[in-house]
């Protein structure tokens, strides 16, 4: 009696330990390396809030991550462009419904090397840098230097909105230098002194410097207020209407609280 008794006060205690492991509640977050920190920190917050919540959160860009909200691999799909048409259409066929929430605002800032003493670009002066009209700084009223491009990769959302906002369709020099990530371009512009590169808002470091395009600085206030001319929302993508701890944590990120984690990774809360 007594072995049973020990066997039994040890299968319950062991089925204790086991039930918060099989309690937990598991979201997977992919794509945007923009939002990437946005989702990273609400992610932190929202895991010491609700014990019983698991949140994995990985980049690899926009594409990616709503490729694998298509193949039902992440519950939400981070994004720092809308869904293009074809996307929607796989959807679909996967029977896969996305729906859109906009969860930030961002601009896209122009960066080049501390030491370049270009302060301003036009977004025509960008477009025929990056479309190799233009490709010494001396056209632009800098040093007699060849121009060192940077841009971001395909699978990235910043490359697609760039691509629309400033280069109008055109494509992209085939000289750039194409980098996984906005940490990537920082880090390519700080090292290179007639680089030039594009990054979001929440990414610019004393490592660069961002110059005003058109006569605007790349700020908050002017992201908001429309003046800034490479702006652009942020999404998360879930499918269908949110259900569950998805849509707590959803409702979490558009929350005061979660827009002002928003505000503290660099970028513009909605509220």
């Amino acid at each position: 009696m007594r072995g049973f008794m020990r066997f039994l006060i040890l299968g319950l205690v062991l089925l204790g330990l086991a039930i918060p492991a099989y309690a937990k509640k598991k979201v997977v977050i992919a794509g945007s390396t923009t939002v990437l920190p946005i989702a990273q920190k609400a992610a932190e917050i929202f895991m010491n809030n609700k014990g019983e919540a698991d949140i994995s959160v990985r980049g690899g860009g926009s594409g990616v991550g709503i490729a694998s909200l298509i193949d039902g691999t992440c519950d939400i799909a981070d994004s720092s462009r809308p869904i293009k048409d074809t996307e929607l259409d796989k959807a679909v066929a996967n029977g896969r419904s996305p729906k859109a929430h906009v969860i930030a605002m961002d601009g896209i800032c122009v960066v080049v090397h501390p030491n370049n003493p270009i302060v301003e670009l036009t977004k025509k002066q960008i477009k025929d840098i990056y479309t190799g009209k233009i490709s010494n700084w001396k056209q632009v009223g800098g040093p007699d230097q060849k121009i060192v491009v940077v841009s971001r990769d395909t699978a990235s959302g910043t490359f697609e909105a760039f691509g629309e906002l400033v280069l109008k369709g055109e494509r992209v020099r085939a000289d750039a230098l194409m980098q996984a990530s906005n940490q990537a371009v920082v880090s390519t512009v700080s090292k290179t002194p007639a680089a030039i590169g594009y990054v979001g808002l929440g990414y610019l470091t004393s490592s660069v410097k961002a110059v005003e395009v058109d006569g605007v600085k790349p700020s908050k206030e002017n992201v908001l207020t429309g003046k800034y001319p490479i702006a652009r929302p942020l999404f998360m993508y879930t499918d269908g209407n949110p259900k569950g701890l998805v849509k707590e944590f959803i409702d979490f990120i558009l929350s005061q609280e979660g827009q002002k984690l928003v505000e503290e990774q660099g970028f513009v809360g909605l509220k």
